[in-house]
């Protein structure tokens, strides 16, 4: 069978799904692909333990892809929860600059290889991701310290989604303009002009994904995907701790790659550790023309000041929280409790700083003070923490020694401590690295302390003079330290569109009244885009049009036709 019959079978195998997904985009409505809880009606009876079983053959054992590799290297992964290394080998080439040799050679290929064709193979890896998807938990559990629901969506099928929306938009974006040839006719009086036109999508190079150590798939893979359909060979660089959930995912493209008669180096995973990193090696190597960077902002920096590179960044931001009026402040309270003990703080989207007037504020028929706030905030942690049905299934553990250091050093903040650490332990995992979040006052001159990214369980509040005070503060901190998210409670429309107004003079969404089961912490594929690339948290959004069509360039061509 030839490439071309086989990846049109592809296609057209896949080709309601993926129109259902451009759709979709435009809508911006509820849609998801992948089915999000993982429950055994969804994914089969033995799906979980089929998962775990995979998971456990892999650790300890050399892990299979399809390139030409000429070593091995045992990752630097450990599990938080066990303490224990996960001691898997991972080919990998003697010399960075091998990953765009082998990139190189693959470019051509995929590069005249239809749109149609590259979507039927990125769909169909897709659909295989799924069929691991409690693998991929497992591996993302035991790589990161999310807990084991959060790892199975955010890995699975909320990753699966995100590079869906990409791919989606990318089959859009390159049809959006002829690419048949036509006559372009131009009338000039008595006679007309005749010219022959084509445009052709020309990939820019090979990509480089630099992925972090909290959130391996979801912050990688949409990249990956942009850079893959429109044309580009990737280079995935996963964080040196957390390697494996990637590698799930670049296995099964490769696989798919090679059975539609394509070079499987168009994909490439490489590793390195922390004794010896590759990042910067490969991010200036001449041939690399694209880059994606989930990380802090000092690389993050380094990253954007490239030159000849297209770079999309998500690096650090300082989220806020605006409390103006409630109408259910146990609600409220509730919303943001589970939102700050979510995986112990170390989502990009986490709130930090709780901007709370000191006079207090209004919670429907009651006033309400500033103390009481403060008290149902810390009390509303503290419940959620150590309830023994939620507790760590929230919290997660924490990914790396930095950030529980972090945490533990938060109580030391000049400030008055309103809840230190609690002691809580996993039922299953007795080693498990755990903190709880730490709740500080702080002055709202200390800009010195609230005015920087504190990674991990740590909360500050802050007293106000008013609204108007505190949305002055969250501002300025999105315009000078950039922010992702930002959170607000107000019954007052005038006040909120006040809010909404300043915040979005600073690039930043809002998120207002949230209660119940969705948090600020959520950003929905197909709907919400995450980071607007407005602020320094980062230049690019996930997933706009421009995160897909800054990818490639479109050149025309002319014929003169006498």
């Amino acid at each position: 069978m030839s490439t071309t019959t086989a990846t049109s079978g592809l296609y057209a195998k896949h080709e309601a799904a993926i129109q259902k997904a451009i759709e979709a985009v435009h809508a911006r409505a509820f849609f998801a692909h992948y089915p999000e809880p993982p429950s055994k009606r969804i994914y089969g009876e033995t799906a979980n333990a089929d998962g775990l079983a995979a998971y456990q053959t892999q650790v300890g054992s050399p892990f299979e892809l399809r390139q030409d590799a000429n070593k091995g290297l045992v990752s630097d992964e450990t599990s938080p929860y066990t303490r224990e290394k996960l001691n898997i080998e991972y080919p990998v080439f003697d010399a960075p600059e091998t990953y765009v040799h082998k990139a190189q050679e693959a470019a051509a290929q995929w590069r005249e290889a239809s749109v149609e064709t590259r979507a039927g193979i990125l769909m169909e890896a897709l659909d295989r991701v799924k069929n691991r998807f409690f693998e991929l938990a497992y591996a993302t559990m035991h790589t990161t310290g999310q807990a084991f629901v959060m790892s199975f969506q955010a890995s699975g099928p909320h990753s699966n989604d995100r590079a869906l929306e990409t791919l989606a938009l990318g089959v859009y974006e390159l049809g959006r303009f002829p690419q048949d040839t036509f006559t372009w006719t131009k009338p000039m009086g008595k006679f007309e002009v005749n010219i022959e036109k084509r445009y052709h999508n020309v990939p820019k190079g090979i990509a480089l994904a630099i992925g972090v150590s909290t959130f391996p798939v979801w912050n990688t893979l949409p990249g990956v995907y942009a850079s893959l359909i429109t044309g580009n060979p990737v280079i995935a660089k996963p964080h040196p701790q957390a390697i494996y959930p990637m590698a799930l995912v670049v296995q099964e493209l490769q696989l798919v790659l090679q059975e539609e008669g394509f070079d499987a180096h168009v994909i490439q995973l490489a590793v390195d550790s922390a004794e010896k990193l590759i990042t910067t090696e490969l991010a200036e190597h001449p041939a690399v023309k694209i880059i994606d960077y989930t990380g802090g902002n000092t690389y993050g920096d380094y990253v954007e000041s490239l030159k000849g590179k297209t770079v999309f960044t998500e690096k650090a931001g300082v989220n806020s929280v605006i409390i103006d009026s409630v109408d259910n402040l146990k609600a409220a309270l509730g919303n943001l409790a589970f939102s700050v003990s979510m995986y112990s703080g170390q989502m990009c989207t986490c709130p930090q700083n709780f901007f709370i007037p000191k006079g207090g504020i209004q919670a429907g028929d009651t006033h309400v003070s500033y103390e009481e706030i403060v008290e149902g905030l810390t009390q509303s942690i503290q419940g959620l923490v150590t309830n023994p049905k939620a507790g760590v299934g929230v919290t997660g553990t924490i990914q790396s020694e930095a950030t529980h250091h972090r945490a533990a050093q938060a109580q030391k903040l000049d400030g008055v401590v309103k809840l230190g650490p609690i002691d809580i332990a996993h039922p299953d995992f007795p080693e498990a690295r755990i903190a709880t979040p730490i709740v500080v006052e702080v002055g709202p001159d200390r800009k010195d302390i609230f005015g920087q990214e504190l990674f991990g369980p740590i909360v500050l509040i802050v007293p106000t003079d008013d609204t108007h005070h505190s949305v002055a503060l969250a501002k300025s901190l999105a315009i000078e330290k950039g922010a992702i998210t930002c959170t607000a409670h107000t019954t007052d429309p005038e006040m909120m569109q006040y809010i909404e107004t300043q915040m979005a003079e600073a690039f930043t969404p809002v998120s207002f009244n949230l209660t119940g089961m969705f948090w600020v912490n959520q950003h929905a594929g197909f709907s919400d885009f995450h980071v607007t690339g407005g602020n320094p948290a980062g230049n690019a959004a996930l997933t706009s049009p421009e995160f897909v069509r800054q990818r490639f360039i479109t050149v025309g061509t002319r014929v003169y036709l006498p």
